[in-house]
């Protein structure tokens, strides 16, 4: 009997352990869950915020410029100024409202008496998207169907960073369209990294999230102490929101590297003939050789001239009025404005 009881005492204080040791572990199960849950609480409510701002935003985008037909879809242009001679402003990758965010150099050229037509690719801007790979082939193909829609036959080329690759194949495709070409930080084929693996996935998680318009907020209006008024500031901001990150744009990230890789094997240049002015950032320190670079690019043409300048990769933000005077000064020495 005392055995037993022995034996039962025993039992107990094994159970007792055994309860004691689960306690723990349903805490910390307990602990988990509430995390998980305060993380899919989290992210349902930034997912819900961005649906409901991005509807409220859609109705609040102001229309700039018209539409042209290409390819069965709809692409923004903005036409300003009526010079005699006409300027064709690409943007650099992932410019989400170039119409806008060209603004001061428009308003520069435009007092100088040049009629500038500023191209919105598709996924940019108000322009519609597309499904079709972002090769440079496609891009520029579809920049010059907008650019016939419109009846231009002469005009300069003008163009920031990334618009330095898809200009290099446009001015050799078309060259009795394109009488100049002036490059504000252009892309050059043979830069080094942009090898490098693009984090695509991660991006299309930020969009499809609503993380981004999260993100963007936190980071601060890139726009704060420049020269656009609070309207445009706005409607950049919205469509910044809409248009970020998204699956045009997506798609010509994935093929930036292709895009390099093609031009530098096939060591495409200007043609000679073809007058060529570069703006770029003094001393850039993240791109290896990047003066170099533009030197042996403005070597190659017959009427060549690089400008380095102090400001950031967006020279077009703060040196407008420096950028028109100094293509206006290259355009007249050409003898090429009427």
């Amino acid at each position: 009997m005392a055995a037993a009881q022995s034996e039962n005492g025993n039992g107990a204080a094994e159970t007792g352990k055994i309860k004691k040791k689960r306690k723990p572990l349903r805490i910390i199960r307990n602990v988990l869950g509430i995390f998980a849950g305060i993380i899919v609480l989290f992210f349902a409510i930034v997912f819900v915020t961005d649906k409901v701002a991005g509807s409220m935003e859609e109705a609040r985008i102001e229309p700039y410029g018209q539409f042209v037909e290409v390819d069965g879809k709809r692409m923004n242009v903005r036409i300003d100024g009526d010079g005699a001679e006409t300027i064709v402003l690409l943007p650099g990758y992932g410019t989400a409202a170039p119409g806008l965010d060209f603004e001061p150099l428009i308003r520069e050229l435009e007092a100088k008496d040049y009629r500038i037509v500023t191209v919105e690719p598709f996924g940019y801007g108000l322009s519609d998207g597309t499904d079709k790979e972002r090769t440079t082939d496609n891009i520029v193909g579809e920049v010059h169907e907008a650019v016939q829609q419109l009846g231009l036959t002469r005009y300069v080329l003008m163009g920031h960073s990334i618009a330095g690759l898809y200009g290099l194949e446009y001015a050799n495709r078309y060259p009795d369209e394109v009488i100049a070409f002036a490059g504000i930080d252009t892309s050059v084929p043979s830069q080094g990294g942009m090898d490098t693996e693009l984090p695509i996935g991660t991006f299309k998680f930020l969009r499809q999230s609503g993380l981004m318009r999260m993100l963007t907020k936190i980071s601060g209006d890139p726009y704060a102490a420049l020269d656009y008024d609070e309207s445009t500031k706005e409607q950049m901001r919205m469509i910044t929101n809409r248009k970020g990150n998204n699956k045009t744009m997506l798609n010509e990230m994935s093929h930036i590297s292709s895009n390099f890789n093609q031009a530098k094997e096939a060591g495409a240049t200007f043609p000679a003939d073809l007058p060529l002015l570069l703006f770029i950032k003094q001393d850039d320190v993240e791109v290896t050789n990047w003066t170099d670079l533009h030197e042996e690019q403005v070597a190659h043409s017959a009427h060549g001239k690089l400008i380095p300048m102090e400001g950031d990769h967006y020279l077009h933000h703060t040196l407008s009025q420096e950028i028109a005077t100094d293509f206006d000064a290259f355009m007249d020495g050409l003898g090429k404005k009427n």
